[in-house]
């Protein structure tokens, strides 16, 4: 039995994305494309077992091609590690690094409800709410936890800012280079300034998986990262 079955059962959970084993490797790819040009965006999830905890490590790395290469050079790096608990992931670092910038970090202190952000050499200090995602995790999360309402109200931090976000959950039948997949869309409600969009179809029969996400950035570029490539791995000999 692939050993994520026995996890499942000692949750007791009843969400249905629980009755099936879940992969210990994931990796995805994905085609980035943008109003200046093409990207590649690769993304893994590894999931960890030791003794009766679990944990999770996921990494994404960006970079541009072609012409878009020569406006934005070098590779945008996160990974986001933690723990699998009955609530879903809860992360304890997360980091955004941008070329040879200085890394964003988030450290998120669940003993002292504590949340540490480090961005451009200054440091500041947030409550940490139960249920507090970065924006990494935030697309993995709803493999071990159920997704349900009109509503998803959570945390977010990106590793420059804390704020509080609420998506519209809805159904959709998407087009993809890999099928036609069933997917919950995911999309912001943006508050007054706020021009920071973000749309994600996660879908449904293949874990909850994140296969298109569209966003817009804080100077303005928009990009969306479309599905090319899943592979999984049920063992943990990656």
């Amino acid at each position: 039995m692939k050993f994520l079955s026995t996890l499942f059962l000692l949750w007791g959970l009843s969400f249905s994305v629980f009755a099936i084993d879940l992969p210990t490797y994931i990796d995805i790819s994905f085609d980035v494309k943008t109003g200046l040009g093409h990207g590649e965006l690769n993304e893994t999830l590894k999931i960890h077992k030791d003794g009766d905890t679990y944990s999770y490590h996921i990494t994404s790395e960006a970079r541009a091609s072609g012409v878009f290469k020569l406006i934005r050079p070098g590779s945008i790096v996160r990974d986001s590690r933690g723990m699998i608990t009955r609530q879903g992931l809860q992360p304890d670092l997360f980091s955004d690094q941008r070329g040879k910038k200085q890394p964003s970090v988030a450290i998120f202190d669940w003993e002292n409800d504590l949340l540490v952000i480090r961005h451009k050499g200054r440091e500041k200090q947030k409550p940490l709410s139960v249920g507090t995602l970065d924006r990494l995790s935030l697309l993995y999360n709803f493999m071990f936890t159920p997704l349900t309402g009109k509503y998803l109200d959570v945390w977010v931090t990106d590793g420059r800012h804390l704020q509080q976000v609420r998506y519209s959950i809805e159904k959709e039948i998407l087009d993809t280079p890999v099928g036609k997949l069933e997917t919950i869309v995911l999309t912001k409600q943006l508050e007054k300034n706020d021009i920071m969009k973000r749309k994600v179809w996660l879908a449904v029969n293949h874990h909850m998986l994140p296969v298109r996400i569209i966003t817009v950035e804080k100077d303005g570029l928009e990009l969306e990262k479309i599905v090319t490539g899943i592979n999984l791995s049920y063992t943990e000999d990656k």
